[in-house]
């Protein structure tokens, strides 16, 4: 019985359609799964005698490894056999928290072969960290870098512990897996319903809450990924992303190997940008996926220069300037297209390959997803929380938030999933970012968008990074603070403040000019998001201490700005 039947045919429409939204969103339906696990019913079958490359994984001294599909399905069948000869059984929790290193992959492969649940987790967690996550997730072993291992003395962890890399006192070693069998057989069958993913989210607004994805809802579902970065078969992908998050099995396994590309892995004791556009020309990376922060700092390089083969290139994490979009097309002739989603889910409302780009859009929703935007009294709006419809829910959203049935019921009230982020949707039907539900202030009256304004921000030639939030003020309520990051060359003072301020004045309306300014580094979670609720927290306390940052201007510092003639909207 070929239990992979209905997700092979969902995708070949998919990839037959790569360039045709039109007719993908309007005929494309989830394939309908019963028993299904992608590890044993998808990706065995796809292997077997299949010996085009599945992984590469090249690091700075030059070292590379390459791995065939084929052989990447055996590597996982000798450590599933491995792993149930210890003890490891279906159902149980194993906290993952390794590097961008080959047992990695075998790992989620074999784990999802077994029926086992992994809990990836960066390998930035502090010792603090992994011991509440650890009994949050109700985790049973542990699979750990050997470098990490010693963050684990003094936690309680009932099951195992392997430790990959090298042998440490306490800890399994990983190796022995290699001699195993390398045919597995399932003790059991699979329910495409059964849990296999928790991920922690990346707490931006909150303590971090633990998303439950099943053996459908990311491996299937991200075949919405898939066509928004629009992978084909023999594609060289790279996905800039650290290991433990969820865009790394977005786009680091899942998507990729749903399209039959291979995944590429450079791994950096640093990101360099130069270095990053000389391993894209050097090893003939077709597809590339970066976050915000990494194509700010690529953009600073004279791209031009580089002779890349890319053929897609997009952006995730959060909404790219077009800014950096344009300066990009203008050296490469190929556009970034952004992406949204969550860990909740799989790419929802993106610009998808060969269409219409609409500069600072999110994009039109992704096949599969019905997405509509919700005013605070839930009706449906132009502007407002974007929502699923849940009936039927898209396939890639998760089943709730483990062991939180609250947070849960909050998130899908109504009969939508609610995403906590807001956006704008035109006539065309495409979607603008205006940023998070709790991000949006209002200064006089009128709503701001952090987004926008820090869109505008970051087309100052000083200016690498920057995050606005409201700063009280006794007679506007809040005016736009922005805590800013400069590049390279460029020093923090007064004439740097008075430039901006007069950049602002230039290119926002009144109501929106930044009135504050921060020279500072921004906090961000261990997956690289901007805290604004951090910022948003000290900015309450400064003002009501009556207290300025060592680096703090205010717009009336510099009174010769204000040009005679010009009204200053105030209500």
């Amino acid at each position: 019985m070929n239990r992979a039947g209905p997700f092979i045919e969902a995708r070949d429409f998919l990839l037959r359609h790569r360039t045709d939204y039109d007719t993908a969103y309007r005929k494309f339906r989830w394939p309908v799964l019963d028993r299904f696990n992608w590890a044993l019913d998808y990706f065995d079958p796809m292997a077997r005698g299949n010996d085009a490359p599945a992984l590469c994984i090249v690091d700075e001294s030059g070292d590379e490894t390459r791995l065939t599909f084929a052989e990447m399905s055996e590597r996982s069948a000798r450590v599933a056999n491995h792993f149930r000869a210890i003890g490891v059984k279906r159902g149980e929790r194993i906290l993952l928290m390794l590097p961008n290193r080959v047992e990695l992959w075998e790992t989620m492969l074999a784990a999802m072969k077994l029926g086992a649940i992994v809990l990836p987790a960066t390998t930035q967690l502090a010792s603090g960290d992994l011991r509440e996550r650890i009994a949050l997730g109700r985790v049973d072993h542990a699979i750990v870098d050997a470098n990490e291992t010693h963050k684990f003395d003094g936690i309680d962890l009932h099951g195992l512990r392997m430790s990959v890399g090298g042998a440490r006192d306490g800890w399994l070693g990983y190796d022995a897996a290699y001699d195993a069998s390398p045919e597995f057989d399932a003790d059991a069958e699979t329910m495409a319903s059964d849990p296999y993913l928790l991920y922690f989210t990346s707490g931006t607004t909150s303590k971090p809450k633990l998303v439950a994805h099943t053996h459908e809802s990311y491996p299937v579902g991200h075949l919405s990924t898939m066509y928004w970065i629009g992978l084909q078969p023999g594609d060289v992908h790279w996905n800039i992303s650290s290991p433990g998050w969820a865009k790394h099995a977005w786009s680091c396994f899942f998507a990729p190997w749903n399209a039959q590309a291979c995944v590429f892995i450079y791994n950096f004791s640093r990101f360099d940008a130069a270095r990053t556009l000389n391993v894209l020309v050097t090893h003939d990376v077709t597809t590339l996926c970066a976050p915000p922060t990494v194509w700010r700092m690529l953009v600073q390089e004279p791209l031009a220069q580089y002779k890349v083969k890319l053929r897609e290139i997009v952006g995730a994490g959060e909404p790219l300037n077009p800014e950096v979009v344009e300066r990009v097309q203008a050296a490469w002739g190929v556009p970034i297209r952004d992406g949204y989603g969550q860990t909740e889910t799989t790419a929802q409302i993106v610009n998808s390959p060969g269409q219409r780009l609409v500069p600072g859009s999110m994009g039109r929703p992704l096949p599969g997803y019905r997405v509509v935007l919700l005013d605070p009294e839930g009706n449906r709006a132009d502007e407002g929380e974007i929502a699923l419809a849940l009936d039927p829910p898209p396939l890639g959203l998760m089943t709730g938030y483990a062991d939180n049935p609250a947070a849960t019921e909050n998130a899908m009230r109504g009969g939508f999933y609610r995403t906590s982020d807001v956006a704008a949707r035109g006539a065309d039907g495409y979607f603008t970012y205006v940023g998070r539900a709790d991000d949006v202030f209002k200064s006089s009256d009128y709503r701001l968008s952090p987004f926008e304004l820090e869109s505008v921000l970051i087309e100052h030639e000083a200016i690498a990074e920057a995050a606005v939030v409201p700063s009280p003020d006794a007679l506007r309520l809040s005016v736009p603070k922005a805590f800013v990051t400069l590049r390279h060359g460029f020093t923090m003072g007064p004439d740097l403040a008075r430039s901006v301020f007069a950049f602002s004045r230039e290119r926002l309306a009144p109501y929106k000019r930044i009135r504050r300014i921060e020279f500072a580094e921004l906090p961000k979670t261990i997956s690289g998001k901007i805290r604004r609720v951090d910022l948003r927290r000290q900015e309450a306390a400064r003002v009501q201490d009556g207290a300025r940052g060592e680096f703090e201007f205010w717009e009336d510092d510099f009174p010769d700005l204000r040009q005679p003639g010009v009204a200053d909207t105030a209500k």
